[in-house]
Formats: structure tokens, sequence, C-alpha cells
């Protein structure tokens, strides 16, 4: 099958500093990718490259075989892009759907913006529900939802999200990799940043991990090399995920408290009792 995205040896940076070193990686349509790394790997800079916030230096970006390299970013929304940042901004004094509506300003089919709106909202109930409150009244959670959802407004071939899972709880979480696995069902592709490991995983059809600027693991995600993704991300045994719907089913030694109605992966270092796994690093902010 063809690509749905193909990055061939992407290079990028700021002023002299460069930060991609020659990034090669592809998706397939209708999958979701998932890019894990330590922070400064360039995972962050690898999304905004191809949307178009940073210049690329040189190589190509192809989506559905279509050169992008040389689009600003409106025009590589048009072409079927969608990203997410990682701040997940909304317009705090305008509605929900007010916040929609400049979502899908550049649909000029009222007929496809009606059918839009309503795949948003099938994905989205709680939006629907909210159509009328400030969006900067929502929690935190549901803003993060919807800055998915006002994406999905221009209906992109390919949503890039910059760390969806951070500065959620658990239960939103969750509640979102739900809605988000919906996305890709309807027939978007997806191709995320997340620093969380075990939640990134659970969402992953494909797994690519960046260091230092270049991506040095990429493979299906049922096909998982376990011990060289947990060497290249600095971290222990990388075991299988577990569901976690309650406390009884928390590891030996773990705060059961951190394991309600969540899908975690875990891992054990040397000497070590396991853990929530999330790669090193910050674990919320910063570049990625």
């Amino acid at each position: 099958m063809t690509a749905l995205l193909e990055l061939e040896e992407v290079t990028a940076g700021f002023g002299s500093n460069q930060v991609l070193h020659g990034v090669t990686l592809a998706l397939e349509a209708g999958r979701t990718g998932v890019l894990l790394g330590l922070n400064g790997a360039g995972k962050s800079v690898t999304l905004k490259t191809i949307s178009g916030l940073v210049p690329s230096w040189g190589g190509a970006i192809r989506l559905a075989g279509r050169e992008l390299s040389r689009l600003e970013a409106e025009d590589r929304m048009r072409a079927g892009l969608g990203h997410v940042l990682q701040s997940k901004a909304v317009f705090p004094y305008l509605s929900v759907a007010e916040n929609l509506r400049l979502g899908g300003a550049i649909v000029r089919d009222k007929r496809r913006f009606r059918e839009n709106l309503e795949r948003v909202h099938t994905i989205y109930p709680r939006l629907h529900d909210r159509s009328r409150q400030q969006a900067g009244s929502l929690s935190g959670g549901e803003q993060a939802m919807l800055a998915v959802a006002r994406s999905l407004m221009a209906d992109p071939q390919l949503l890039l999200i910059d760390e969806p899972s951070a500065g959620l709880s658990p239960k939103m979480v969750e509640q979102l990799g739900g809605t988000l696995r919906q996305v890709r069902e309807t027939g978007t592709a997806l191709l995320m940043v997340e620093q969380n490991v075990g939640f990134g995983l659970e969402m992953a059809d494909d797994v690519f991990v960046m260091e230092k600027g270049t991506v040095v693991y990429q493979g299906p995600a049922e096909d998982l090399e376990r011990e060289r993704v947990a060497s290249l991300l600095g971290i222990g045994e990388l075991l299988q995920p577990v569901a976690l719907n309650d406390a009884a089913d928390a590891p030996d030694g773990a705060d059961p408290l951190e394991h309600t109605g969540v899908v975690e992966a875990v891992v054990r270092g040397p000497g070590r009792r396991p853990r929530p796994l999330r790669a090193p690093g910050r674990a919320f902010g910063g570049e990625a």
C-alpha cells in the first residue's frame, strides 16, 4: 500500500541550530503512528516541519504523493493536514460552536461543512451539549477534545497531535484515547508525539523512536522490539501493556490510586518495582 505520509531525509532547525538530521518515515492511510523519544529528540519539531510551522531545510515531505515542502502552512491544511499543538489552545472567549466554525473556515461547501460538524458531534457529544458555552470555561480535558475537534472540521487526511495526554487526569486520558480511536475509524490517519509511553503504545499501529533528530527505530506496534525500544528510551524492561480497571489490577507494590480506569504499560528496571511507563524528561511542557 502506498504511504499517505512520506518523509525522506528531512532536515530543519532554528537559526544555525540544526534539530532534524535527516528524518525518514512513512505512515499509511487510516493508521495511527506514535513518535517516541527523549526530550530534545526532535519529535515536536518534526510535526511542526510537516505542517509548515517550521521551515524545512531539505528533504521531501509528501502527503498522498503531493510534495508539501514549498507550501505555506495554510496551503498544507487545504492539502489535507491538521495539527493540534501541545498547548491545545482554544479561543477562550468564543463559544464551542464558534471555535468549531473557525476550524471549518476553509470548507466552502455548506453540505460538507454540515457533514464535518455532524461527524465531530458524533465523536464528541459533550461538545454538542456545550455548544453555547465559552470555550475557556471548559475543563482541561474538554478543551483538549475541542482542539482536536476544531482541527477535524477541515476534514484532514492526516491529523498531527502533539502530546495529547499532557496535563490530563488518567480518566480523561482514557476518554480522549477512545475518541481518537473513533477519529481513526472514520478515516483520518493520526501521527502523535507522546511522552506517556504506555498511552502511546496502546494507541499505536506504528511506532517511531527518535534520537538526536533522526528516526532510529520504526515498525508496527504488533511486532514491537521491546528490549530495543526500552533501551532507546532509557528505561528498564518494557512489559506488555496491562488493563488496569481498578485498584486490584495494580502491579504489586504500586500505588493503586495511579492505576484506575486507564490502560498503561509498566517498566521494571534492575532491582526496581514496576511503575507507570513515561519516557525520561519533564512530564509536561518543553520541546519534544
